[in-house]
C-alpha cells in the first residue's frame, strides 16, 4: 500500500505526486522523492524498481523480508534493513523497514509494523536546513526513529525484571518466576538481534571511506552509533542481571528445599526414639528390666516424653525447627 509519495526541492516540499510522475521529478536539480510503502504487493515492489533502477538483490531482500539489520551499497545507492520492536503488554511486537536510498530518492517499505513513519517526515519538513542535504539526512531520520524506540522497549524489560526480583525475594521462589524469567530473556535477545547487527553495520556510515549518500551527514549517524552502543551495553547488563536473578532463585529453592529435609528430618526423629524405646519393650522376652514393675509403663512414658522434649529443644537452638 502506497502511504505517500512526496517530491522536495531545496529542503522543502514541492507536492504530493504520483507514482508515474516519480521520474520527472527525479530529472530536476536539487530535487529528490521520499516514497513510503507498507506490506507492499510483488507489482508494487516491481513499478518502484523501474521508478528507481533498484537492484534486483536488495528487491527480493525487501520482497520476503525477516533479513537481519544490515546495510548494503549498490553503486551509488543503500540498502538497509532495520527492524522495529514495539512493546505491547507482556509481549514485543517486531517488524521490519526496508529503505533504499540513493543520490535523489528514498524508499521506506515498511512490513508487519503496527507504527508509522508520519512523526519522522514531519520533524523532516521542519527542518529544511537539515533535509536541504537530501536522502542521507532522511535516512538517518528513519534510522533514529527506529533506535530511539528501543530505549521505551528496554525501560520495559528493566520493569519487569525488578518485578520478577520482587518475587524472588517476596513471594518465595518457584517455577513460575524461572518461566518468567526465561520469557524476559527471550525478549532481551530479540531486542539483541535488533540492535547489534545495526550497531556493526552503522559503524560503516561515518569516518573514513563512507557511501557518497552520506557523506554530508556522517556526524548524525555517528550519533545514532553511539545510541546503539548505549542500548548493546544496557542489553549486555539486562542479561547478565537476568543470569544472576534466575541463579538466585534456584539457590532459593535448593535452600528451601533443605530447609524441608531438616525439619522432616527432625520430625522424624521425635518418632524415632519414642519408636524405639517401644519397639525395645515390646520384645518377647521374658526378662526385660521393669517389667512387671508397677510404675513401669508410666516411667518408659515419661522417659520417652522427656528425651523427646530433650531432642526437640536440641532442634530448635539448630534451627531445624
Amino acid at each position: 500500500m502506497l502511504v505517500n509519495c512526496v517530491a522536495y526541492h531545496d529542503g522543502r516540499k514541492l507536492a504530493d505526486v504520483a507514482v508515474d510522475e516519480i521520474d520527472q521529478y527525479l530529472a530536476r536539480p536539487g530535487c529528490f522523492v521520499w516514497v513510503a510503502l507498507r506490506d507492499p504487493e510483488p507489482a508494487e515492489l516491481e513499478v518502484m524498481q523501474r521508478e528507481f533502477g533498484l537492484h534486483s538483490l536488495a528487491v527480493e531482500d525487501a520482497r520476503h523480508g525477516h533479513q537481519r539489520p544490515k546495510i548494503e551499497e549498490y553503486g551509488d545507492s543503500l540498502f538497509v534493513v532495520l527492524h522495529t520492536l514495539d512493546a505491547q503488554g507482556v509481549d514485543i511486537a517486531a517488524g521490519e523497514v526496508a529503505v533504499f536510498a540513493g543520490p535523489n530518492y528514498v524508499l521506506s517499505i515498511r512490513s508487519r509494523s503496527p507504527q508509522g513513519f508520519s512523526a519522522v517526515r514531519a520533524r523532516c519538513e521542519r527542518e529544511p536546513e537539515l533535509l536541504r542535504q537530501g536522502a542521507g539526512f532522511v535516512l538517518y531520520a528513519l534510522m533514529d526513529a527506529v533506535v530511539d524506540r528501543y530505549f521505551p522497549v528496554i525501560q520495559v524489560l528493566e520493569e519487569e525484571l525488578e518485578t520478577a526480583e520482587d518475587r524472588i525475594f517476596g513471594s518465595g521462589p518457584t517455577r513460575a518466576n524461572i518461566e518468567g524469567l526465561y520469557a524476559l530473556k527471550r525478549k532481551l535477545t530479540t531486542l539483541q538481534h535488533a540492535a547489534r547487527p545495526l550497531l556493526e553495520a552503522t559503524g560503516k556510515l561515518y569516518g573514513g571511506r563512507v557511501p557518497q549518500v552520506c557523506a554530508s551527514t556522517q556526524e548524525y549517524f555517528r550519533d545514532v552509533y553511539d545510541h546503539l552502543l548505549r542500548i548493546t551495553q544496557s542489553i549486555e547488563s539486562l542479561r547478565e542481571m537476568v543470569a544472576a536473578a534466575t541463579a538466585v532463585n534456584l539457590s532459593l529453592i535448593s535452600l528451601h528445599e533443605n530447609e524441608t529435609t531438616k525439619r522432616l528430618a527432625a520430625y522424624a526423629a521425635l518418632v524415632a526414639l519414642p519408636t524405639f524405646i517401644a519397639s525395645l519393650y515390646g520384645m518377647n522376652f521374658e526378662h526385660l528390666p521393669g517389667l512387671r514393675w508397677p510404675l513401669g509403663y508410666a516411667v518408659t512414658l515419661g522417659a520417652m516424653a522427656t528425651l523427646d522434649f530433650l531432642l526437640w529443644r536440641r532442634f530448635r537452638r539448630a534451627g531445624w525447627l
